[in-house]
């Protein structure tokens, strides 16, 4: 038996109403035919709430004594006994009397959940464990009863119950919640407006918060990328370097402003090589953003605006701040700045904020080579301290006519050289060491004008001056290598990282990955290649390649290659990749080889499941074809056997009978038949819709032959925008569901099919006020030979609605069940609308139907 359903109703104080509305629940459901039983119910003496017991089930409580007195607690053990399919069990945060089965009453209420029982439950803001300080802090009282967050995290559903504190304080001075004698100590105390208030706001924001997280699972289970501005969510996006703390403080401020507001500071990296910003500054804005409440974000990506804009559309971002550029007004004939493209590309469901700051047009430098570790500006300006500086030194110096003397001029010299190995290394401090000691020897070592030294010391002076120069060139030469280093090994972390969480999760497809290596390591194209042995021709299991590259089918043909085993490659085509990068693309083969083998074992799975389903649905189709078939078929023989019989003299209407059963026996084989064949098209993938634009009252009316006429209420709106389907398949999908919601119906209540349009879709729905169907059996009903409740073996082997989904699938619709409010259920039928005419706008619908 699988695991029951919890539903709670959350409340930000006592008195709004959680206990009225679980009981008034438990009144609906017992009105669908539910079985509920009250496991434990406090009413407090209210008499509104008392009222709303009547007629409910109730599990006789256990009577425990404890130091002298008699309490009263939930039986777990009678309520498990008497297995209802909902007990409602108020006040979850409670702690049960010592003695009790459990410590606490959400425990009890697990044991009720894991046995297969649904649970409608209570509580109270400040009851959750996480907000016991919060909470004492606005209030003065400590909540000694908690709940983990969890245990509420988890319920299948939480319904916010919600009153205005003024609504709150009316009821308390009406004396409907406590007693009159402590009315004015509650409203002076506890319930103070602001308290109230307070509470208020953090219930919202804590069921805004689980809101937010189903919000996000639908966005990414239906693939929404528009964004949807439900709440205030900012993206700072990040250079690396000083302004950023500038920007994420603005965006802070920004945050606080509204309540709920989220903060994503995003870095994107280019993938020309690994390389990236300054790690020691990207680590400090991390932390900057984590302390305000953020989040750090780090991407791949080549064009940064447009990575930027689909990060920011994938979080469903409603700002994004950006700051002033850096660049210097020549630098924009390269082109407009990040900010700039943002702007303009952002549309309107997204405002890009541009901040100033103190780095504005101070520069931010060309883009330099892979590899290059000082940058192109140093460089270039070592080789000019390096080069042209002692030539302008040796002008000076010899214009003087008493000039500062040998020591003093190799000492100059050497200031230079060590200049230039500071800004450009360790190629511009030799030169300018070479290019020095001749002019110290030509210029002002005697004889000058000469390329010989005559003094013994100035040789040395020479010497020594070189030797400086090269030492203190190769120090900063060093340190800008292993500068370089550190900020490879970072970037190959974060990949490797990257890899071993894909690896965890299982979330990263074979294509998508293929991607990842070219851009990561700036390729045309990449390509995975197997063989079955080494005599056979490889083959392409993935690849991907850009408008400049072109396929890969061999390692041979490839840049680089990187053998995974022995009959498996992983093949790159664009550039000559270093030695260095081999061990981060090694990484990535191993892992596309892992997930190339996870694709399989899905597939393998998913045809080994198909082979059972195929083995069940063969071995329900011998159960049918024995019973639901043969029954029809026996009614037939024995109505013309008796026709035929020469010892009994039928009357007309005595024939006319047996003749209609003979017709209705025909007509339940035909339509058994009919399901039978649809439904075997669509396990062997036959079914071949014929699409085309067509108005629904021209196909659903059509649909309703099967059923008495009085027996279903048709609105169908002329103003509905033409639908892009195959007609047959539609009106057989109709005529199934209506069919099914005939047979469910109470005699003399219709069954209401209405349709209406919201956006690009039309919506087909048939109402009934059957029974209902629980949620954990929604998604069953659609099965095969599936039949629900007590259905006699005479309606039918359970495909009509397999089949009904089935076809609306094939025609690139949905199909799925819902609660009728008031009792029942409705099945939505969701279909394409046409592009010839203009959808109808979701404001503004065509018709109201109910």
């Amino acid at each position: 038996m699988g695991r029951g359903k919890l539903r709670i109703y959350l409340g930000a104080a006592p008195g709004v109403g959680k206990t009225y509305a679980m009981l008034s629940e438990a009144h609906r459901r017992m009105e669908r035919g539910t079985d509920v039983v009250v496991g434990f119910v406090e009413h407090h003496n209210r008499p509104r709430t008392e009222v709303m017991l009547h007629g409910l089930e109730e599990v006789p409580r256990r009577e425990l004594t404890y130091r002298g007195s008699v309490f009263t607690e939930m039986d777990v053990d009678a309520v498990l006994a008497r297995r209802p399919a909902v007990a409602l069990v108020d006040e979850l945060a409670h702690t049960n009397v010592p003695g009790s089965r459990n410590t606490k009453r959400w425990q009890d209420v697990e044991e009720l959940l894991q046995a297969g029982v649904d649970v409608v439950s209570t509580v109270n803001i400040q009851h959750l464990e996480s907000l016991g300080d919060v909470v004492e802090s606005i209030t003065g009282v400590r909540q000694r009863e908690t709940v983990p967050d969890e245990v509420v995290r988890h319920a299948d559903q939480i319904e916010l119950v919600d009153m205005s504190p003024q609504a709150l304080r009316r009821r308390m001075a009406h004396g409907n919640i406590y007693k009159p004698d402590k009315v004015d100590a509650a409203l002076s105390n506890y319930f103070r407006p602001g308290n109230l208030t307070a509470l208020r706001e953090l219930a919202l924001l804590w069921t805004a918060d689980r809101v937010d997280e189903y919000l996000r699972q639908y966005r990414t289970d239906h693939s929404v990328s528009t964004i949807w501005q439900a709440r205030e969510r900012i993206v700072v996006g990040l250079t690396g370097g000083p302004e950023g703390r500038t920007l994420i403080r603005r965006a802070s401020r920004m945050a606080a402003k509204g309540s709920g507001s989220e903060i994503l500071a995003v870095y994107i990296a280019r993938s020309d090589g690994l390389t990236s910003a300054s790690p020691k500054e990207l680590a400090v804005q991390r932390t900057l953003v984590e302390d305000l409440g953020g989040t750090f974000h780090h991407v791949i990506g080549d064009d940064v605006p447009a990575s930027l804009l689909e990060f920011a559309r994938g979080v469903n971002a409603t700002q994004i701040v950006l700051g002033s550029s850096r660049r210097k007004t020549w630098q924009y004939i390269f082109g407009p700045g990040v900010g700039q493209t943002v702007a303009r590309d952002s549309g309107p469901d997204l405002d890009v904020h541009i901040v100033t700051h103190e780095e504005v047009a101070k520069g931010r430098g060309l883009p330099v080579a892979r590899g290059a570790r000082l940058g192109r500006p140093r460089i270039v300006a070592g080789w000019i301290v390096g080069v042209v500086a002692p030539a302008l030194l040796t002008l000076l110096l010899t214009s003087l006519e008493n000039g500062p003397g040998l020591a003093n001029d190799v000492l100059l010299f050497l200031f230079l050289t060590v200049a230039a190995a500071l800004l450009g290394g360790l190629l511009p401090a030799l030169a300018s060491a070479a290019f020095g000691s001749l002019l110290l020897n030509y210029y002002f070592t005697p004889p000058t004008h000469s390329i010989t030294v005559q003094d013994p010391k100035n040789f040395v002076a020479i010497v020594v001056f070189f030797a400086v120069a090269l030492l203190v060139a190769s120090v900063v030469d060093v340190a800008a290598r292993r500068t370089h280093q550190a900020a490879r090994l970072r970037a190959e972390s974060e990949i490797l990282s990257f890899l071993a969480g894909s690896i965890l999760r299982g979330d990263t497809s074979l294509d998508a990955l293929m991607e990842r290596v070219r851009e990561t390591f700036a390729m045309e194209s990449v390509a995975l290649l197997e063989r079955a042995s080494e005599v056979d021709p490889w083959t392409c299991a993935s690849s991907v390649v850009t408008s400049t590259g072109k396929p890969l089918l061999r390692p041979e043909d490839a840049d680089v290659d990187m053998p995974v085993g022995d009959n498996m490659a992983l093949a790159l085509s664009g550039r000559v990749l270093p030695a260095e990068d081999r061990r981060v693309l090694a990484a990535f083969a191993a892992q596309a080889a892992v997930v190339l083998d996870r694709q399989r074992l899905v597939g393998e799975a998913e045809q080994a499941r198909e082979l059972a389903e195929g083995n069940r649905i063969r071995t329900a189709l011998l159960a049918a074809v024995s019973h639901d078939l043969r029954t029809p078929l026996a009614g037939i023989k024995a109505a013309v056997t008796s026709l035929r019989s020469d010892d009994v003299a039928w009357s007309e209407e005595d024939e006319a009978e047996l003749l209609a059963g003979i017709e209705d026996g025909a007509d339940r084989l035909d339509h058994l038949v009919g399901n039978l064949l649809d439904m075997s098209r669509l396990q062997t993938g036959t079914v071949t819709p014929l699409i085309r634009e067509i108005d629904l009252d021209e196909v659903v009316p059509m649909a309703l032959g099967g059923v008495p006429e009085d027996s279903v209420d048709l609105d169908i709106p002329e103003t509905l925008p033409m639908v892009a389907v195959d007609p047959g398949l539609l009106e057989r999908s109709v005529a199934n569901l209506v069919e099914n919601a005939v047979k469910y119906s109470p005699g003399g209540t219709p069954v209401l099919v209405a349709a209406s349009a919201l956006g690009d879709r039309v919506e087909v729905r048939v109402v009934d006020r059957g029974p209902g169907v629980p949620d954990s059996a929604k998604d069953r009903i659609f099965e095969p030979f599936q039949r629900y409740g007590d259905a006699p073996r005479g309606a039918g082997v359970g495909l009509g609605l397999a089949v009904a989904r089935g076809f609306a699938e094939t025609m690139g619709g949905t199909l799925a069940a819902e609660d009728t409010p008031g009792g029942g259920m409705t099945m939505v039928l969701t279909l394409r609308a046409a592009a010839g005419r203009p959808p109808v706008r979701p404001d503004l619908p065509a018709q109201v139907t109910s």
